[in-house]
């Protein structure tokens, strides 16, 4: 494995600078967010190098669960906030915890504990990274699931409106809708699917190959990373939209987008 120096990672950081020079003088107002996200990332990467140090060697699953939640947390926290209008309130973050907990950590116990199989099961060396992957993806899928249902309900409100009025409950009012917004948080799984090994080698495999792992082994591992993506992406994003729809309307089937955030 090649070390990388601080000065390697200047020296890429250059080419963001670089980026962000050219898109200043093309006006197009993303410099400052993307030097910002840039240093933001690399702080995070690097404070998250110095807590793994000592994750990977506790042997307290405690530590390894508060780890979890911690970024079950966050990472409901980056589903609202990337949404233009979010459910008002403690629903803005619960749909997002409940669709991730019930999709990305299932997945995860039942690849830890059935699949591969480490020595205790919640092993951090396997299990944080893998969660992490799969709360990664997941979090992508459903907020943007959500963005495209909560803009296409405000949208569509007298259309919804009239088809309750004609008698129909508020799951038929909103089929159509629920479909859409799904197909809109699966399209990055199926591009990152249909992508592998032709267009782009993952992340997972192009680190291990770096690190010096045999390239079947890095293959098979990927394989398995992106088949538990594509299954916790898919039941987080159907989840999402299930609860968000349904706190959408009351208990009588009224459509109620005051309990939506306008920002």
């Amino acid at each position: 494995m090649i070390a990388l120096s601080p000065l390697d990672l200047v020296l890429a950081g250059g080419a963001v600078v670089v980026l962000a020079v050219a898109g200043w003088r093309a006006r197009l107002g993303v410099s400052r967010r993307l030097l910002w996200l840039a240093c933001r990332a690399s702080a995070q990467l690097l404070l998250l190098g110095l807590v793994l140090r000592f994750v990977l060697g506790t042997t307290r699953p405690l530590v390894v669960g508060g780890v979890a939640l911690l970024m079950l947390v966050v990472a409901a926290r980056e589903v609202k906030a990337r949404q233009t209008r979010p459910l008002a309130g403690r629903w803005g973050y619960l749909v997002g915890v409940l669709a991730m907990f019930l999709s990305s950590f299932l997945c995860a116990a039942f690849a830890l504990a059935v699949i591969l199989g480490p020595e205790p099961w919640w092993a951090p060396r396997f299990s944080v990274p893998l969660l992490g992957m799969l709360l990664g993806n997941t979090m992508n899928g459903v907020s943007l699931s959500m963005e495209r249902l909560t803009e296409a309900v405000v949208r569509s409100r007298e259309v919804i409106e009239q088809r309750l009025a004609l008698g129909e409950p508020r799951d038929a009012a909103v089929s159509d809708l629920l479909r859409e917004s799904a197909r809109a948080g699966l399209i990055p799984i199926f591009n990152s699917m249909a992508a592998a090994g032709i267009v782009s080698l993952p992340g997972m495999m192009t680190g291990q190959i770096l690190a010096g792992a045999p390239a079947g082994e890095a293959v098979r591992y990927q394989i398995l990373i992106l088949l538990l993506i594509a299954a916790g992406t898919g039941f987080g994003v159907l989840g999402a939209v299930r609860i968000a729809s349904r706190r959408l309307f009351d208990d009588r089937h009224r459509l109620r987008l005051d309990r939506l955030e306008s920002r």
